[in-house]
């Protein structure tokens, strides 16, 4: 077909009624394949009905969208016949453009992404064509010519993306793939379909994962394809705007550069930067002097009300200059009955070379023009003013350069503002107002940013591009001052934006100084969103009202978090790169959403033989009784291995380890992709029950106050104390003048005794000015603050790294203040002194005194022989009666090796001294080897083991029901089993009455630690009992061991049925135990623990790194000890190593850490299982570990079985 001609055709067909549509294509042959279609007549001979059809588009794989078929619309012959032939509408303009809006509302805009295998001779040279079927309707076959991304296509490993535009298909619900077997290597393998109807707002993946060849798989070279649910993507859908950008009647205002435009509504809701032009020969076309150019573009939408639009160029070509004079952006009416037409005046430069020197504007709305169609059919127009648009305002950016060295930059630097209006977009900091050298070491350059009024500014983004010879950049501050109503806003950065300094990064966000909002555009990783949503912010929100990323992390009900734990197994298919999800199920089939196991940085997948961990949060299910595990892989090479499955559930303190070993696959095993596993398969962990806690956190308004170093925290309560924990520092946390809010998971100690904080002194920023800490109970909303005030540095303030802070509950101190002085008498004999430097930990009633460093003494030289060397510590939390100690040295020094006789530690508030009897060598070369001991004190009596005792028993009734019979109690100690408790009820002494607590004492043999008790609801013999069935509401129990102190707390909250016989009862698991300072005592004996450490028998499963230990158990641990023997090759593959390690009596023992140095040639380390044994009383511990530490891993912790 030849330009400019009307080509006319007779096709003979069946009556088809009048025409909805047509669709046209041609198949790409010939040496000018490329065809611009105008428009399309097609008359009806029998009814003398003509339909018309315009396009004007190309159908051409180098032009518009490379599509070669179109679907078409009829139109009133009024749009496409002049006024001579049909008195249709004339004028400059073509009538079809008023169309073009419609009809793109009409039709929808497909990109379709194919994704070519990686076996080998995956791709294919055969043409390939696709449909696309809907609930409504189907494309027909279309030729795929047209590559966004390769010029040579469906290569090996390769992703296509097509752009295919239809009328309304209805739902997407299968695609049909195939090629024509053409070509040298015509056989394809395809991973993967994916097609995005932004109009729809809806991206669905269609898997495939199979040969299309006719010497592969089943020889099939056309295959349907069915979308998986799970994978499909869902976001806020696009509409269609038309924008008319009109370039000004000025000397050289047309351009050669791509214009991109930005739309945003209320709220600072905006569309993406979309760039107009889609090749350079557009960019040539449009935008000439006197011009408009006009764009059909789907972009998201911004609500009713558009506050202003964003306008600029990439600055390239010839002439990138362009003066503007206005834009229309007409968009239809939210019920499609008409449009709407606003108009944003300009008449201003954008060129580097005039007016301003910028390249980018912000368009404000001048008026609007409405049109609507009315009942009657007629058209309503009207034309008005905008009411109070936003003013365009001048800012004033002040950067300040620190004034240390290396601080300035020659790259170039960008600025991002953010207000509550909206934000500037990207702007480059090209000249400065004050200064021809921007950015110079200890100076202030000033920056003038034109833009629509922000309102609020409350954070600002920095960036440069690490160009130039001198990149490095130290930012002092940032001022901004609004010219318009002088509103002055202040960010204190103190950063450097440097690949080399610091954390590496070149882009910073900084929150106005005064800001106390939402941070949550710092989230990166699927944890950050789940802490958001465990957070007390999220308690009053309306959960339909979340948009957004969040919105997949929120539902209703109380929600927890989960650690999961998923290994994959070891063969050769076990790996997936498909998506993993589980639900939980608990009792009375109570379900959590779909919880989807993501990993941060947008990593996919399994890999074969991996463990990976996940942080998650979900409803509260109560116990729970099931899980189920799937993915949402639907081809046959997302095919999975589930070797082992792990749920800890922190609130509830257990840990639940399932023994998988199953496909999940759609060709493996019993071919489903989700099972629903039962936990009474599982083995079930006591992991210690812990409460969460809302963190904030208040770093000080000082100068270089906010630090990098890793920061660790320990807490101290009336039941005990937690591990040291560390405070994941994340993006921008503990930064100058900032309060940090944060999720924590504690044990149940409280009320709360102090807090230690320790910084570990590392990173560019090695010191923090720490202000306070609050700590605020997520359950019954109890506070809890800690002071401090002060530097945690070895240059300011106290001088040191670590910090105790004393807890404060409704304005009160919960511990005292003290000094201690620690008196250490080194024994008389040969060689006893020591060169090494020395540390101690004192231990008592109220916690520890953390690690002190035994430094400032009396005596020049420390430690010699038969001397005594006397420390002082001032200004230390009282620990009330002291109960241990722990002393060690670092093995420094020529005489290392040294022996203790004693050590002495008075409380001089309370003018008491405890003793530490030692007499033992802390040596590696004298003795046992070990230089870690503990001692306990020599001022505590032990008492020989309780043969009978009292036991308090407190009972309280609930609401649920009460009872007038008998109740009998048996308590389950670890060492014994009490006789019956029967308490009797009559109607002299009531008891069990709703809502009341009785309180009962019987005498009993010594029971040791009560683990479980048995409750019976027992009639009275002369009592009848009615058909219906009574019960008593039993809520909680507690016992109290009399001679010790020791508390027993049982959470029943249970109804107990009344029955004549004692065969009938309920079992109660203990739920939280509070031990005695006067229990703990008893139990500080010197005890010899063995240590048995089994390799793994796998290839490279030993090491060569050195190895510590630390036991854990109910009355405390071990320290960090090494595991080493003289002239012995430790922990080779296959084999068993023993060790003995003397301590204090560490009680039940609940887990053991092992970890190395990560020294020596081969350092990763499998781990079999590790076995210890109290010599004493004979008991061993299996710990089973299963797992190596190749993947960077050095430290493991494993949990008794």
């Amino acid at each position: 077909m030849l330009r400019h001609l009307t080509d006319t055709f007779t096709i003979y067909a069946i009556d088809l009624g009048a025409l909805t549509k047509i669709r046209i294509r041609h198949d790409n042959t010939g040496n000018r394949a490329g065809w611009f279609l105008d428009r399309v007549d097609i008359t009806d001979m029998n009814n003398e009905i003509t339909y018309y059809f315009p396009c004007q588009r190309w159908l051409a794989v180098e032009e518009d969208d490379g599509q070669l078929s179109r679907e078409l619309l009829p139109v009133d012959e009024s749009y496409v016949l002049p006024q001579s032939e049909e008195g249709g509408g004339g004028g400059d303009n073509n009538p079809l453009d008023n169309l073009a809006l419609e009809q793109k509302d009409k039709s929808t805009t497909f990109s379709v992404t194919i994704k070519t295998g990686v076996k080998k001779n995956a791709g294919t040279d055969a043409n390939v064509f696709i449909t696309l079927f809907g609930t409504q309707d189907d494309t027909g076959m279309t030729l795929l010519k047209s590559s966004k991304t390769n010029s040579d296509k469906f290569e090996r490993d390769s992703i296509e993306i097509f752009t295919v535009e239809t009328l309304d298909l209805g739902d997407l619900w299968k695609v049909r793939l195939g090629h024509d077997n053409t070509g040298k290597a015509p056989g394809w393998f395809v991973d993967w379909v994916e097609v995005d109807a932004p109009s729809l707002g809806k991206c669905v993946t269609f898997p495939c994962g199979r040969w299309l060849a006719k010497n592969e798989d089943d020889g099939s070279i056309i295959r349907d394809l069915f979308h998986a649910e799970l994978q499909t993507r869902l976001y806020t859908p696009f509409v269609p705007y038309e924008i008319t950008l009109y370039t000004s009647d000025v000397f050289a205002a047309g351009t050669d550069a791509n214009i991109f435009i930005i739309i945003y509504g209320c709220d600072a809701m905006c569309t993406q930067q979309k760039y107009l032009c889609t090749n350079k020969r557009e960019q040539k076309q449009f935008f000439e002097r006197k011009s408009a150019s006009r764009f059909i573009v789907e972009l998201e939408d911004v609500g009713e009300i558009i506050e202003k639009i964003r306008i600029g160029h990439n600055n390239t070509g010839m002439n990138p200059g362009w003066h503007c004079s206005h834009v229309d952006i007409r968009r239809l009416l939210p019920d499609k009955d008409g449009a709407e037409t606003l108009t944003f005046p300009c008449d201003r430069w954008l060129a580097t070379s005039e007016d301003d020197k910028k390249t980018i504007r912000e368009l404000v709305p001048y008026d609007i023009f409405t049109e609507k169609y009315m009942k009657d059919g007629s058209l309503r127009q009207v034309y008005k003013e905008v009411e109070e648009p936003l003013d365009i305002v001048l800012y004033s950016v002040q950067i300040f350069t620190g004034n240390i060295p290396g601080a300035g930059t020659d790259a170039k630097v960008y600025i991002t503002i953010y207000g509550d209006l909206g934000d500037t977009g990207e702007r480059y900091l090209g000249k400065s107002e004050n200064r021809t050298n921007k950015f110079e070491r200890g100076t202030a350059d000033t920056f003038i940013i034109e833009a629509a009024d922000l309102g609020v500014i409350y954070k600002i983004k920095l960036r440069h591009d690490n160009s130039k010879w001198c990149a490095d950049w130290y930012v002092e501050k940032v001022e901004i001052w609004n010219d318009t109503n002088e509103d002055e806003f202040l960010f204190l950065c103190g950063r450097w934006l440097s690949l080399k300094k610091e954390d590496g990064r070149l882009e910073r966000l900084f929150y106005e100084k005064e800001y106390t909002g939402d941070r949550s555009s710092n989230c990166s990783s699927p944890a950050d969103f789940w802490e958001i949503a465990l957070s007390s912010k999220m308690a009053d929100v309306d959960i339909s009202t979340v948009t957004g990323p969040m919105a997949d992390y929120v539902q209703e009900g109380p929600i927890i978090p989960y650690y999961v734990s998923v290994t994959t197994g070891k063969h050769k298919d076990a790996a997936t790169d498909s998506r993993a999800f589980i639900f939980l199920i608990g009792e009375d089939d109570e379900r959590s959403k779909r919880i989807w196991l993501d990993y941060p940085r947008g990593k996919r997948g399994f890999s074969r033989g991996s463990v990976e961990e996940f942080y998650v949060a979900g409803l509260d299910v109560g116990i729970i009784k099931k899980i189920e595990l799937g993915h949402d892989g639907a081809s046959p090479e997302s095919c999975w291995l589930v070797e082992e499955l792990c749920l800890a559930v922190p609130t509830q303190g257990t840990k639940y380890m399932l023994n998988c070993n199953c496909w999940l696959a759609k060709d493996r095993g019993d071919g489903i992709t989700s099972r629903v596993f039962d936990l009474l398969d599982a083995m079930v962990v006591n992991i210690g029950v812990k409460v969460l806690y809302e963190m904030t956190v208040w770093t000080g308004d000082v100068v270089g106050g906010g630090t990098d170093s890793n920061i660790f925290m320990t807490l101290y309560g009336i039941n005990g104390s937690t591990e040291e924990m560390q405070l994941d520092k994340k993006k921008a946390r503990f930064e100058r003048e900032q309060n940090d809010t944060f999720i924590m998971e504690i044990l149940d100690i409280a009320p709360f005794t102090k807090m230690r904080i320790r910084i570990d002194g590392l990173g560019s920023r090695p010191e923090w000015f720490l202000e306070r800490i609050l700590l605020k109970n997520m359950n019954t909303g109890d506070l809890t603050m800690f002071y401090y005030g002060d530097w945690l540095s070895q240059r300011k303030g106290k001088k040191t790294l670590v910090c105790e802070m004393c807890a404060v509950i409704d304005e009160e101190e919960m511990m005292e203040w003290t000094s201690y002085t620690v008196a250490v008498k080194t024994s008389n004999i040969l060689g006893a002194g020591s060169d090494a430097n020395v540390f101690i930990i004192i231990f008592g009633e109220n916690g520890d005194s953390g690690t002190l460093a035994l430094k400032q003494s009396a005596n020049w030289n420390k430690f010699e022989r038969n001397n005594t060397d006397t420390f002082n510590f001032p200004d230390m939390l009282s620990l009330g009666h002291l109960c241990k100690l722990r002393v060690w040295h670092d093995n420094k020094g020529i005489f290392p090796g040294w022996h203790l006789s004693y050590v002495d530690v008075k409380d001089n508030s309370r003018d008491e001294t405890f003793h530490f009897q030692c007499d033992c060598w802390l040596s590696k070369s004298e003795g046992d080897g070990q230089t870690v001991r503990d001692f306990a004190c020599a001022n505590n009596k032990i008492h020989d083991e309780l043969e009978e005792t009292t036991y308090e028993i407190v009972i309280e009734t609930g609401n649920g029901g009460e009872t007038r019979e008998n109740v009998w109690l048996i308590l389950e100690g670890r060492k014994n089993r009490s006789k019956e408790f029967l308490v009797e009820n009559s109607s002299r002494q009531r008891a069990f009455r709703k809502g009341t607590t009785d309180t009962f004492e019987f005498d009993s043999i010594y029971l040791g630690d009560i683990a479980s008790l048995c409750v019976g609801h027992l009639a009275r013999e002369d009592r009848f009992i009615p058909k219906r069935e009574l019960v008593w509401h039993v809520k909680t129990i507690t016992i109290t061991e009399m001679e010790y102190g020791n508390v027993y707390f049982f959470n029943c909250d249970c109804l107990i049925p009344l029955k004549r016989k004692r065969k009938y009862f309920k079992v109660f698991e203990v739920t939280k135990t509070t031990e005695s300072f006067a229990s703990k005592v008893q139990s500080l004996v010197p005890v010899k623990y063995e240590v048995i450490v089994t390799t793994g028998y796998e290839p490279g499963a030993g090491t060569d790194a050195n190895v510590f230990v630390t036991i854990f158990g109910a009355n405390g641990d071990t320290g960090k000890r090494e595991l080493k023997q003289k002239m012995r090759n430790l922990f080779e593959r296959g084999s068993t190593d023993r060790f003995f390690l003397e301590t204090l009596e560490l009680g039940e023992l609940r887990k053991v850490r092992l970890e190395h140095d990560s020294s020596g040639y081969c350092s990763g380390w499998l781990v079999e299982k590790v076995e210890v044994t109290n010599t004493s009383t004979g008991v061993a511990t299996i710990f089973n570990c299963g797992s190596s530490d190749q993947a960077g891993t050095c430290c493991r912790v494993w949990m008794r079985n």
